[in-house]
Formats: structure tokens, sequence, C-alpha cells
């Protein structure tokens, strides 16, 4: 039988006491405990002394994420992991420690109690608490750029599979990954495509990151360092914008796309794998999102509607929308 939804009071209260439990949820992460775990259930006082930690606060943190099946406590009070849990362990397979970190991180966390005067304002509350734009501050701190492109990778790595296997790559014989980042989504539309090369094309401090050599498909792709708000790499059949527009004001993503509808191949394709935002009250992922944007970037998430605007702007129209295993879509655009 499944459980009666909350009442309405009983909702508002808790929508209000979420931010505890990401709070909750980001101190479990940072203190690994998923990983002290991994062997086995652990009663707090045995957990606290391998942590360092406060045993009474870690009891108490550790029976709030239990009652949302994050941890489980078992008949002699002992804890251990969830299939949830396990996924905050590092060094395993579609582990997800790396995405609670940034998504947690306080360039996020911060800005989301601005909420207000953003909406009083129009403004993103970022620049104000920071004092300077997203991208700026992350290029000046090393330690939170690294977890935020860290974070960014492990979202990354479950979803760039299932999205490049989405897409039917074989008519083409080049791909441009404009903002590709380490090299995830390219790697996987190679693998997926053996026919195809590649180009990943991004700033120089995030390409020393690059996943390519590694994969084995250096021999198939070039890495090539760049601003893609000036220039992309010319003459290739695709253009990919993964996870790209959304962080930008509509203006600025008109510059982006009419690069790429400069610079590709005639019968070319630009591919934005982003949300798409549905009409109506269903939840989304993106509609989460949207506001965690308009909280710190200048940009947002968009609706069909939208995207057909932006294209036509840049002198792209909209092609189909493509949709994937998961949050995100491929929306495919090509020459007006």
């Amino acid at each position: 039988m499944n459980p009666s939804p909350p009442s309405p009071a009983q909702l508002l209260v808790d929508l209000g006491f979420g931010f505890i439990l990401s709070g909750a949820l980001a101190a479990a992460t940072q203190l690994g405990i998923a990983d002290r775990l991994a062997e086995g259930p652990k009663h707090p006082e045995a957990l606290a002394k391998e942590l360092g930690a406060d045993a009474r606060s870690l009891f108490r943190l550790l029976r709030l994420l239990a009652s949302v099946n994050v941890f489980i406590e078992d008949a002699e009070g002992r804890f251990g992991l969830t299939p949830a849990a396990s996924l905050l362990r590092s060094q395993v397979p579609g582990s997800l420690r790396d995405a609670v970190l940034m998504i947690t991180q306080k360039v996020f966390w911060l800005p989301a109690g601005e909420l207000a005067e953003t909406v009083r304002t129009g403004q993103t509350p970022f620049d104000h608490i920071f004092g300077k734009p997203f991208f700026d501050y992350l290029a000046g701190d090393a330690a939170e750029a690294a977890t935020f492109h860290q974070g960014m990778s492990s979202l990354s790595d479950l979803e760039n599979g299932p999205i490049a296997r989405s897409y039917d790559f074989r008519p083409f014989q080049q791909v441009v990954d404009v903002g590709g980042g380490h090299g995830g989504f390219l790697i996987e539309a190679l693998r997926s495509t053996p026919s195809l090369r590649g180009v990943l094309f991004d700033h120089a401090h995030v390409l020393s990151g690059s996943r390519l050599t590694s994969s084995g498909l250096a021999d198939r792709c070039e890495e090539v360092v760049g601003d893609f708000f000036q220039t992309v790499p010319a003459n290739a059949d695709v253009y990919v914008l993964k996870r790209i527009l959304h962080d930008w004001s509509d203006e600025v993503c008109v510059t982006l796309l009419r690069n790429c509808r400069n610079a590709m191949k005639p019968g070319g394709r630009v591919l934005v794998i982003d949300a798409v935002i549905p009409p109506g009250n269903e939840p989304h992922g993106g509609k989460v999102l949207d506001v965690m944007m308009m909280a710190s970037l200048p940009g947002r998430e968009r609706t069909e509607e939208d995207f057909r605007k932006l294209f036509a702007q840049a002198g792209l129209q909209l092609s189909r929308i493509i949709p994937t295993p998961v949050s995100l879509s491929i929306t495919e655009a090509i020459a007006a």
C-alpha cells in the first residue's frame, strides 16, 4: 500500500527543512563515511575513532541519513551502507561522491540562500557574494575549481554513454566537442562509432585533465586549445555543446551558436545537450537546475520554444529533439 501524500502543511515544512538534509549529505561525503563502512557495519563510537570525530554528533548525523535511506541502522545499533550510500564511496564504478561534493559546494549553496533578492532584482547573487562572476571566481580558486570539474566529470560519466548511443553519428566523419572538458562525452561518441574522428576543444587548464590518452582513442582525436566565444575549430560535421548553453545568457549563447554555424561544413549539425523543460506542473530535473543557474550563473534551462528562438538568431533552425535515457535531451540544429 502506498503511503498517503503529506498534507499541505507538512509539505511546506518538509521543503523548508530540506537544506538540513543537503547539509547532512554533504557532511557525510566530506567525512568519507561510506569508504569507512565499505568493510561492514560499525558502531558510531568505533567509526568516530577512525574519523577523528565526535561519536554523539556522528550518531545524530547517521540517524538522520538512515531515515532517508542513505545509511541503515541494524538491531545492534551499527550503521551500514545502503545502495545509495555505496555510491558515496570513492574509486568505485558509478561513484557520485564527487558529484555530491560539487552540488553542495559553497558556490551553489550560498547563492541559493539569496533567491528572494534574485527574484526582486533579476540579478545573480553570486557576483555580489563572491565579488566576481562564477567562472572568474573558479579561475582564482584552485580547490573550488577542482571540486567543480571533478563533480561535473562524475555526473557526466553516468550520462555520457547513454546520450552518445542515442544519436547516430555514422553519417559523419568528424565531431568537435566544444567546451568538452576532460573528453568524457567525446570518448563515448568515438566508441559508439568506430569511423568517427573527434576534436576536444577547451581551455588549456581544462585540457590538462584530458582522458583521451588513457582511453586508447588518442589516435582518432586531437586536443585544441581555444576560447569558444572567439572561434571554434572549422570544417567539422558536428558540433556538440553539452551542458554549455545553460551556463550563459541568451545573447552569449547566440554568439557561441553563430560561431558553430559559421565553422561547420555544409550539411553540418549543432547538437545542444541540455535539459529541455516540458510544459505543465510535473517534476523535472531541469526545473531545479534552472533555479540553481539563476542563483549562481547568468544562464538558464530552456524550453523547446526557447531553443527555436536562439537558433533562429544564430542562423540555425531546430531540426529535432532526441530524448535520451537520462534527464538531458539532444536538441539538433541545422543551417537555416
